[in-house]
C-alpha cells in the first residue's frame, strides 16, 4: 500500500491497486462521524465508439448509454432497488454521469457497513432485461425533455455546440429521445462488461476508519475478474478553432442568460494542475466580483448576477465557461474582450494577483473539511491522472508571469463563443 501525504493540511491517503486491477484510495479523517464513498468507472457520455478489448472489434453505441447504465444499476434481480435499500438505512445515496466518468456514492453517519456492502454489491451485479430497459426509456425520455425545457441546461449545451463541431462532448450526457430508443439489454451488458472492469474503476473512501482493516474488507467483497487489456476509445479529430461564435434561443426566462466559452487545446497530464490553478486566478482577475470589469458592469446595471466560472478539461477537450445574466449579453462579451486586451498590454497587477491567489488557495483548503468533497476530488483527479494533494503543493510555483503567459495563449477573441437564452 502506497501512502501519500500533504504536510500543509496534515492529510494522508492510502492507495493500493488490487490484484484484479481496481484502485482503492482510502483517506482517513478523524473527528468526524461521517463516511463518504465514491465507486467510479472511467466511462462517460463521450465514450460511444471504442475497440472491444476482448474481441478487438470496433463498436459504436447510441448516445446516452453511459447515463442509461447508471440509471439501471440500482435495479436488482431479486426485485429490490438498491437506492430504496440505502434510503431505508438513512443513508444519502446517489449517482451521476459526466462526459468522462460515472460514479455511485453514499454518505453515511449510521449503518455504514450495511450501506457499503449494498454499494459494492449492486455496482458489481448488473441486471438488465428487455422489460426493465423498455420501462426506463420512458423515464429517461421524460428527463431529457425536462432538461430541454430548462434554460440553464440549454444555454450550457448550446455553448458546447458552438465550441465543438464533432467532439461528442457537444452531445447531451443523457442522449436524445431518439438515441435511447436504440438501447437494449445487450448493448448495456456489452458496455458494462467492457468498461465496468476493475482495471477501469476506482473506489474512494473518506472518514473515520482504520485503513488497513477497511482495505481487507474491500478485498473480500470485490469480485475477481480476468485481466483485461486497456480500452481503446475512438474520438473524431476536432479543429482548434470554435465551430460557430454564437447561438441564441428564446425560452421562458425573465432576463437574458448567457454563457461565454473559450475553447482550448486538450491538456497534457503534466500541465493539468498548474493550468487549472492559473485559469481560476485569471477568471477572478477578469470577471470576479472584486475585478475592475465586474465593478463597472455592476454599477451601470449591465450585469444582473454574479458570474459563475467553470473549467472543464480532459485528454480530448478543454474549455472555459463564464455564465451570468444581463440585459445585453453581447455587450458583456465585447467588454470582456476589451478588458482581456487591456490587461495583456498593461500586465497583471502583482498585489492583486497575490490576493486572488490566496483566496483561491483558501477555497482548496476548505474543500478538505468535507468527507464528501474529498472523496469526489480524489476520484475525479484519479481519472485525470492527478494526485489531488499536488494542487496544494503547486500553488507555491504559480507566478504572475505564468498567468500572463496563459492569458496570451488561451484568451483570444477567435477562441471565444457565446450562447444566449432570451425571453
Amino acid at each position: 500500500m502506497q501512502i501519500i501525504e500533504n504536510s500543509k493540511i496534515k492529510e494522508k491517503a492510502y492507495v493500493e491497486k488490487l490484484v484484479n486491477g481496481l484502485t482503492v484510495i482510502l483517506v482517513p479523517k478523524e473527528n468526524t462521524n461521517k463516511k463518504s464513498v465514491i465507486y467510479g468507472v472511467k466511462y462517460g457520455s463521450i465514450d460511444h465508439k471504442f475497440i472491444d478489448p476482448n474481441t478487438k472489434e470496433l463498436k459504436e453505441v447510441p448516445d446516452g448509454v453511459a447515463h442509461f447504465l447508471e440509471h439501471k444499476m440500482f435495479e436488482q434481480e431479486n426485485g429490490t432497488n438498491s437506492l430504496d435499500v440505502l434510503s431505508s438505512l438513512g443513508v444519502d445515496a446517489n449517482a451521476y454521469t459526466t462526459n468522462d466518468h460515472t460514479a455511485y456514492l453514499i454518505n453515511a453517519t449510521n449503518h455504514f457497513e450495511e450501506a457499503f456492502d449494498e454499494l459494492l454489491d449492486y455496482v458489481q451485479h448488473p441486471y438488465f432485461t428487455k422489460d426493465n430497459v423498455e420501462k426506463e426509456k420512458g423515464i429517461i425520455g421524460q428527463e431529457i425533455m425536462m432538461y430541454e425545457d430548462d434554460a440553464s441546461s440549454k444555454v450550457y449545451l448550446n455553448l458546447l455546440k458552438c465550441l465543438y463541431e464533432v467532439n461528442p462532448v457537444n452531445i447531451d450526457i443523457a442522449g436524445t429521445v431518439e438515441s435511447i430508443q436504440k438501447i437494449d439489454e445487450n448493448i448495456l451488458y456489452d458496455c458494462y462488461h467492457t468498461f465496468y472492469h476493475p482495471s477501469n474503476m476506482a473506489l474512494v473512501v473518506c472518514g473515520n476508519f482504520n485503513p488497513i482493516e477497511l482495505l481487507e474488507k474491500i478485498k473480500e467483497k470485490i469480485i475477481s475478474k480476468p485481466t483485461q487489456r486497456e480500452i481503446k476509445r475512438i474520438y473524431p479529430e476536432e479543429k482548434e478553432t470554435v465551430f460557430q461564435d454564437k447561438i441564441e434561443e428564446k425560452m421562458n426566462v425573465s432576463n437574458p442568460i448567457f454563457v461565454i466559452g473559450i475553447k482550448d487545446r486538450p491538456v497534457p497530464a503534466k500541465e493539468k494542475i498548474v493550468k487549472t490553478i492559473v485559469i481560476e486566478i485569471l477568471l477572478q482577475i477578469l470577471l470576479g466580483s472584486s475585478s475592475e470589469l465586474y465593478q463597472e458592469l455592476y454599477e451601470k446595471g449591465e450585469i444582473l448576477s454574479d458570474i459563475s466560472f467553470d473549467y472543464e478539461f480532459s485528454d480530448e477537450y478543454s474549455h472555459i465557461m463564464m455564465a451570468g445574466q444581463s440585459k445585453d449579453p453581447i455587450k458583456i462579451l465585447e467588454k470582456l474582450q476589451n478588458q482581456i486586451e487591456k490587461i495583456k498590454q498593461s500586465k497583471i497587477d502583482e498585489t492583486y494577483f497575490k490576493r486572488i491567489k490566496k483566496k483561491i488557495y483558501g477555497g482548496y483548503i476548505t474543500d478538505y473539511n468535507s468527507t464528501e468533497n474529498i472523496a469526489r476530488i480524489f476520484l475525479t483527479d484519479y481519472f485525470q491522472g492527478i494526485n489531488s494533494f499536488e494542487y496544494l503543493e503547486a500553488f507555491s510555483t504559480i507566478t504572475k508571469e505564468m498567468a500572463e503567459e496563459y492569458l496570451n495563449e488561451i484568451f483570444k477573441k477567435e477562441n471565444m463563443a457565446i450562447s444566449i437564452i432570451r425571453p
